[in-house]
């Protein structure tokens, strides 16, 4: 009886050690003392969750409007239109980020670079090195749930820290 009852906590003792969990890098985490903005669902899901908006779906993939691209939960700059280009993969592409706005990290299927935001975490995109787009050879794909748009006029009423 006293093996039985043994092999029984043995067993539950195994079961459990197979469930853990990878531990989440503090780097991908969101500073949860922080407020950020109210996001949809369809923004949660990319920004917090990393899901990815379905191609030629979302408002920025065709924009040419003069301007700055923010992080949708955070207001974090993230872009400007003088770096978006036409990569016709259905989705913005820029091809330099704001210094320091931008924290790339390895993806989960270990085969991509992961893009997030570098104040709040949050979910972007990915991005892409050598498909010879434009002359800096890089492309930063990015799910337009995961931004906000200020045109150039718009910009002037925005916060100084934003600018």
């Amino acid at each position: 009886m006293k093996l039985i009852i043994a092999l029984f906590f043995i067993s539950i003792l195994s079961a459990c050690q197979g469930q853990a969990t990878k531990p989440i890098k503090s780097t991908e985490m969101a500073d949860t003392t922080k407020k950020y903005n109210q996001l949809t669902e369809q923004e949660e899901r990319v920004l917090v969750h990393k899901a990815t908006d379905r191609a030629f779906t979302g408002d920025y993939y065709n924009k040419k409007d003069k301007g700055i691209y923010l992080c949708r939960q955070c207001n974090n700059p993230l872009y400007t239109s003088d770096t978006k280009f036409e990569s016709h993969c259905g989705w913005p592409s820029f091809d330099d980020e704001i210094d320091g706005s931008v924290t790339r990290v390895k993806d989960a299927d270990g085969r991509r670079i992961e893009i997030i935001c570098t104040n709040c975490k949050g979910h972007l995109g990915h991005v892409f090195e050598g498909e010879q787009f434009t002359a800096k050879n890089t492309r930063h794909c990015v799910n337009t749930s995961s931004l906000k748009f200020y045109s150039k006029e718009e910009m002037k009423t925005l916060p100084a820290v934003i600018k």
